[in-house]
């Protein structure tokens, strides 16, 4: 059989057409096989969307597609990406989204026109469900993560080691990595997740929540995680910095600036944080007449230090924390509106221990460790009732407070066993009134079935599902599939062998 018939169209002749040719031919294979594609203009507003993608629009709370076209896409799409695919003109080949719609595997591709310039940008889902899709690639992933993250500890620890053994560069770094935040529930992992995106990205971070919730830590595990991680590590708690001070602190003071100054200059943390990030803790202490200034010097990139009438240029990723409520500063004018829009841009809130009680034991078990090689002494054995007091603690002053208690407990106990008595005492003594312990959460009859490996799980529930929907739809997979909101090919992959064979 000849490969072309004598009336078949030939291929153009000329470049230009064939790629035109296959740019047709490539977007409309992506729009038939993909889970659903969408178009945006440069301004970012929504302006195309496939049949496929429109199954998405009831998990995003949009019940007509017109709530869809012609919307901005961060408005109609949360944790979206695509502004910034529009603002740097890269794609993003593979990436996770999630949102209340739900987990993806999406890419995200620059629209160029003919003279190269973004015009606008297509999203495409590749993948919805990845949890169970791509399940084998998704573990391997998490377990490269972990390895990722103790050699990055580990290259962390043998840097202090180094700096401990007096190297005398001083060059300031980053002490703690994403591992060292310890915790594995829903809250931790979020925050982690977060902290990670926020790492790859160049924009100022705030990090809020209650003091001793691990702030400063985070600080130091996004620098140790993003580009700039080769250069210092500043940080600057504005809390403990006299206000007459900060100036000179935040910005340098020149050779004989005033009476008493160095003959030399002194550098302020601007200048030393240079190529690296600047860590400004508690920046809700800011005193108002410093805050126009340290704005300039975030916008203009360069700084003027005291007695100097010459600009400093800088390049430094900034990243701040507060424990207090920054938007209600704002609304009583204690702090510049313009300077926390600033700040503003990649917000994390990291959670306050009582929100993860379940991590309480790994804490525990760590800060016991770190205790005992400090002291070289035997880590504490917390006992079941003490474990189960500390759980049930509202802990106002989070894990700085939690490990108060336990060293306290260390010190007191005259073995390395602790129960809740002990620690009952403690807290009284420090004007805490201990609510009750946290009873653990009886198992249901029905609990043991569920104690399997969830992708089991998950897999025998989707049998379940799709063995409903095609009983209810006469065994029409393409009404099926519309049904529980899939594309007939997902479908046809998620059936079993038996299923399939019967159907087909």
């Amino acid at each position: 059989m000849p490969l072309l018939s004598d009336d078949a169209s030939p291929l153009p002749q000329d470049a230009q057409s064939i790629l035109a040719l296959a740019a047709r031919s490539m977007f409309h294979l992506f729009s038939s096989v993909s889970q659903g594609m969408f178009l945006v203009d440069l301004s970012g507003r929504i302006v195309w969307v496939n049949e496929g993608y429109q199954r998405f629009l009831p998990e995003l709370g949009l019940d007509h597609v017109d709530q869809f076209l012609g919307h901005m896409v961060e408005d109609v799409i949360p944790n979206t990406q695509m502004r910034r695919v529009l603002e740097t003109g890269e794609a993003v080949l593979i990436d996770l989204l999630t949102n209340r719609a739900g987990t993806f595997v999406v890419s995200r591709i620059p629209l160029r026109g003919d003279d190269g310039r973004v015009i606008g940008a297509i999203g495409i889902v590749l993948f919805d469900h990845p949890e169970t899709t791509l399940q084998p690639l998704i573990s391997k992933f998490a377990l490269l993560q972990r390895d990722l993250d103790d050699a990055r500890r580990e290259l962390a620890e043998q840097r202090g080691r180094q700096l401990r053994a007096g190297s005398g560069d001083g060059t300031r770094r980053a002490r703690h990595t994403f591992a060292s935040f310890v915790g594995s529930s829903p809250a931790a992992q979020e925050i982690k997740r977060q902290a990670r995106r926020a790492a790859q990205s160049a924009s100022p971070v705030l990090l809020l929540g209650e003091t001793g919730t691990g702030k400063e830590l985070l600080a130091h595990a996004i620098h140790a995680a993003s580009s700039r991680a080769g250069g210092p590590f500043v940080s600057v708690n504005i809390a403990a910095v006299p206000d007459t001070l900060l100036e000179a602190e935040f910005f340098g003071v020149a050779p004989g600036a005033y009476t008493g100054a160095d003959r030399k200059g002194r550098e302020g943390k601007f200048k030393l944080a240079d190529g690296g990030t600047l860590f400004l803790d508690e920046i809700g202490d800011m005193p108002q007449n410093l805050q126009a200034k340290l704005l300039r010097a975030l916008q203009e990139g360069e700084i003027e230090p005291l007695g100097s009438n010459q600009l400093v240029p800088f390049d430094v990723r900034v990243l701040a924390a507060t424990s207090r409520d920054l938007g209600a500063l704002v609304r009583d004018g204690k702090f510049r509106e313009d300077l926390y829009y600033r700040l503003h841009v990649l917000p994390l809130r990291v959670p306050p221990l009582r929100e993860r009680r379940g991590d309480i034991p790994a804490l525990v078990e760590v800060l016991g460790e770190d205790m005992a090689l400090r002291n070289g002494t035997a880590p504490p054995e917390l006992q079941p009732d003490a474990l189960a007091l500390l759980m049930g603690q509202p802990w106002r002053g989070n894990i700085r407070e939690l490990r108060n208690v336990l060293e306290q407990a260390v010190m007191r106990s005259e073995s390395p066993a602790i129960g809740a008595a002990q620690l009952t005492s403690i807290l009284r003594e420090t004007g805490v009134e201990p609510a009750a312990p946290l009873e653990p959460a009886p198992e249901a009859p029905g609990d043991a079935a569920l104690l399997r490996p969830l992708a089991e799980q998950v897999a025998e529930l989707e049998q379940r599902a799709i063995a409903a929907a095609l009983a209810a739809s006469g065994g029409n997979k393409l009404a099926a599939a519309r049904r529980l909101r899939i594309s007939r090919a997902t479908l046809y992959g998620r059936l079993d062998p038996p299923a399939r064979a019967a159907g087909d």
